[in-house]
């Protein structure tokens, strides 16, 4: 769903339409949705003593296609409210007994990258790209977990372009750092849950500076999507302290390549000129 939903308010506006079940499923969800947004509908309907059929129907009622979508929504919406120790608790709750949690966290991270795959819109990545092209300045954020991912991508683009600039949270003020920016910049913005506070004013700054904004985030239901020129959809819905970083990562490296693929004559004379450099300096081990 490409659009905000506040599921508790569909909830309430709905609920004296429901039937006597759909309003015990609907009452436990808003009083519960912390909980309930991880449980299966089968694990619903045993926790509301209804049937699995009856919250998938109640779902459907609620205008999704099925549970899983009216599940995805939920934890959208409730994701970055989370607290650390409750992502743990949560984790430990789906993990703590199970000898084969390590399969599990690999293959969550694998079903991540797969919905990339799925669910990527290529009129969006390709606005981005000619976004980054035609920027005078490219500015690049990733505050607290997603700083490594702001990083990564700095390192690649600073082989392709001579204007990129990398803002941080060090001895300068975010906030000074952009100063100059201005509606010939583009800002790419990479931001995961739980989102922090100063990335949304970085938004809403260089939305009032004209900015073309860029952002790399887990949901269209974020606040840093919203705030978007375009905006490049990657899910990171592992539920723990540690931040899943797995499918951005992947996302990163093919809007890099893509990148690269438009730069390419420039690449291969600066590459020339860096393995030069390496070899005459001693930079890799040659391995004989």
């Amino acid at each position: 769903m490409t659009e905000r939903r506040n599921l508790i308010k569909l909830i309430e506006n709905s609920y004296s339409q429901f039937s006597k079940s759909q309003k015990i499923i609907a009452d436990y969800i808003v009083n519960e949705y912390d909980k309930a947004a991880f449980m299966t509908a089968a694990t619903l309907g045993q926790s509301t003593g209804v049937s699995e059929s009856t919250v998938v129907r109640f779902a459907i009622r609620l205008g999704y296609e099925g549970y899983r979508e009216f599940q995805r929504d939920l934890q959208e919406l409730i994701k970055s409210k989370l607290t650390t120790i409750q992502r743990l608790h949560l984790a430990e709750s789906d993990y703590a007994n199970d000898e084969d949690f390590i399969p599990k966290i690999i293959e969550r991270d694998m079903d991540n990258i797969k919905r990339i795959i799925d669910d990527i819109n290529m009129d969006s990545f390709k606005r981005a790209i000619d976004l980054v092209l035609e920027g005078k300045n490219i500015y690049i954020i990733g505050l607290r977990s997603s700083s490594f991912l702001a990083g990564y991508l700095a390192f690649y683009l600073n082989f392709l372009f001579d204007n990129i600039r990398v803002i941080d949270s060090g001895p300068n003020d975010i906030f000074e750092q952009l100063l100059k920016v201005n509606s010939d910049d583009v800002i790419i913005v990479i931001t995961y849950p739980r989102y922090s506070r100063r990335i949304v004013d970085v938004l809403d700054y260089c939305k009032d500076k004209g900015t073309k904004i860029i952002t790399i985030t887990d949901s269209r239901l974020s606040p840093a999507a919203e705030r978007a020129h375009v905006s490049l959809i990657a899910a990171s819905d592992m539920i723990s302290f540690v931040d899943s970083l797995v499918a951005p990562m992947s996302l990163i490296n093919a809007f890099i390549v893509a990148l690269g693929i438009e730069k390419k004559e420039n690449l291969n004379n600066y590459f020339e000129d860096l393995e030069n450099i390496w070899q005459k300096f001693n930079i890799y081990d040659e391995i004989t």
